[in-house]
């Protein structure tokens, strides 16, 4: 049940959680969720059987999260955990980060070259929730609305170490082409990500950075497999 006006206090085993707390379960689950997507799909799945993989959880978490929201009293009485760990008080009536989450890494898989999209994956998985976590704990210069300047050089870094990573050990070019290629994506990501954009980032991220990586490799000259 939600509280009458805004200034109530939360029932109990409603969400009470904002994009302000660390929320550190979420943030875990976020991160498990992506490194474990970009992990299968590196080693274990074609391009064809990652998409009907991740295309039937994606079916899934979106029908779960509908039965969340038609029926909040249930979950707060039966799995209170779910919105103390996974949901915040924003969300209770209205879809989770996860929808647009599912679906963006299900886009970037469909639309960008596979290393493209590893990129892209474990920028939204690692780099997003690292910023958000520096950006409260130690976030002191704020540069733009609910940002800060260490949270944002956290994600850039964070871009900069995946690109380099995963282009180095999957792209067949010169070292120095791939420092280019990663540095230039990662301050593209962060720009990104500083936009006041009314558009959930979970979105926006994976495929701003999958097409951005596309787009960078290709006028480096480095051949995306």
């Amino acid at each position: 049940m939600t509280p009458d006006h805004p200034g109530a206090a939360p029932a109990d085993g409603a969400p009470s959680a904002t994009r302000h707390d660390l929320h550190l379960g979420r943030r875990l689950f976020h991160l498990v969720n992506g490194v474990s997507t970009a992990t299968a799909y590196a080693l274990f799945f074609t391009h064809e059987q990652v998409i009907h993989v991740f295309g039937t959880i994606a079916c899934i978490v979106y029908v779960v999260d509908r039965v969340r929201i038609a029926y909040p009293e249930a979950v707060a009485r039966r799995a209170p955990w779910v919105n103390r760990l996974f949901v915040r008080a924003e969300e209770q009536v209205r879809e989770s980060a996860m929808i647009p989450y599912a679906i963006a890494v299900l886009l970037t898989i469909l639309t960008v070259p596979k290393l493209a999209a590893l990129v892209a994956i474990c920028t939204l998985a690692v780099a997003d929730p690292l910023a958000a976590v520096v950006g409260i704990r130690y976030g002191r210069r704020r540069i733009a609305r609910n940002r800060t300047l260490e949270g944002s050089l956290a994600f850039c870094v964070a871009t900069l170490v995946i690109a380099a990573l995963v282009l180095g050990r999957g792209a067949d070019a010169p070292g120095l082409a791939i420092a280019g290629v990663s540095g230039t994506i990662a301050l593209a990501a962060a720009g990104c990500e500083l936009l006041p954009l009314r558009i959930d980032d979970n979105l926006t991220i994976p495929l701003f950075v999958g097409f951005t990586t596309w787009i960078v490799a290709a006028l480096f000259g480095v051949p995306l497999p």
